[in-house]
């Protein structure tokens, strides 16, 4: 019925209202909605490029993370730097980090809070504030987990999120680049449409187009910064917007599926150490030597499962054809270990006995 009164399809009002819905959900100043969580970590590296003045150009990106967390790293001619997990919670180990701060004093670090697991976020920003490192957060995966009550993706500079089919909400594509830095904001919003000025305030608008000497002719087709077309739909925005409504019940369930997952699995190499109440988990992560055989186990009883993330960045063949294979000794561990079995809000008790049952008979 709603298309029906042939809206604007292309970053309109319901786009707007589903910003606002997310900044108010997350308690920040702007969202920015993009086409995929990719995008979104695309839109922040280029615009910081752009925009910040940085000490040099080194960034340090996790070790266990994914393809476009890192790629854009590269893409933006940046030098990444890898570091290692911890095997308390899959995030950073911050004795790795601290270790590459001062040796290498790099401008910015990238967090990813693997699967919810929330980051030791106290040390790490106690970390970037002495050394002088801009904090990005990759939150794709952690969407309503809380450290000390707040919610992860409301740390750093900026933060990312997914909403890809598979994630806690779905607009079956798309992305969303949060922010509390208001001109930051504006130059995201500028790059995410091509680089032109219509998405900025009008203010804003005025202001560039008087120093760049451009009337309001030019400056339908005038571009300030190095732009991409990172833009979603507004059919997409209105999923997300009844999305957002379900957005406690899914979190929710996800930490009771995730805290009976905890009780009911005997994992033999090691269990997530962290506090079940604040982990609104994407999927519930194994660390087996018997991994082989425990795949095969759960394929044969029709249950889904995946690497865990995609194993060490240092061993994937994009890094190792630009910078040769990097081991790392814990990331390595979840490369050559690791898998994840499933967590979604539609997941029964019944369910999660039968996985946990599948993977106790194999590792238990």
């Amino acid at each position: 019925e709603w298309l029906k009164t042939n809206p604007r399809l292309t970053k309109g009002d319901m786009t707007l209202a589903f910003e606002d819905a997310w900044s108010k959900f997350l308690n920040v100043k702007h969202s920015i909605y993009v086409n995929s969580g990719s995008s979104a970590n695309l839109g922040i590296i280029s615009a910081i490029k752009q925009y910040k003045e940085l000490k040099n150009n080194k960034v340090v990106v996790p070790a266990v993370s994914w393809s476009t967390t890192v790629a854009p790293v590269i893409q933006c001619g940046f030098d990444p730097i890898l570091c290692d997990c911890n095997l308390k919670n899959l995030g950073v180990s911050v004795e790795h980090l601290e270790k590459i701060f001062k040796e290498e004093n790099p401008s910015m670090l990238i967090i990813v809070h693997v699967l919810g697991f929330p980051c030791d976020m106290d040390k790490i920003l106690e970390l970037c504030e002495k050394y002088n490192v801009i904090l990005i957060e990759d939150s794709c995966e952690s969407i309503g987990s809380v450290f000390n009550g707040k919610m992860t993706g409301s740390f750093g500079l900026c933060s990312s999120f997914s909403f890809y089919f598979g994630h806690h909400m779905s607009t079956i594509e798309g992305g969303m680049i949060c922010t509390d830095d208001d001109e930051l904001a504006n130059v995201i919003r500028s790059i995410r449409s091509h680089g032109w000025d219509r998405d900025l305030p009008e203010d804003k608008q005025n202001e560039l187009r008087e120093k760049n000497d451009v009337n309001d002719f030019q400056a339908l087709y005038t571009f300030y910064w190095e732009g991409y077309n990172l833009r979603s739909t507004d059919l997409q925005a209105k999923i997300g917007l009844s999305q957002i409504n379900k957005l406690d019940t899914i979190i929710e369930n996800r930490k009771k599926n995730f805290s009976l997952y905890q009780n009911l699995i005997k994992n033999d190499l090691w269990k997530p150490d962290v506090e079940n109440e604040n982990i609104s988990n994407f999927a519930y992560p194994i660390i087996t030597k018997q991994r082989k055989e425990l795949v095969s186990k759960l394929v044969e009883n029709e249950i889904e499962c995946r690497p865990l993330v995609c194993g060490s960045i240092g061993r994937q063949p994009f890094w190792k054809r630009k910078y040769g294979e990097t081991r790392l000794p814990n990331a390595d561990i979840l490369n050559d270990y690791g898998l994840y079995v499933p967590n979604h809000h539609s997941l029964t008790e019944k369910d999660i006995t039968k996985i946990s049952n599948v993977v106790n008979g194999v590792i238990g």
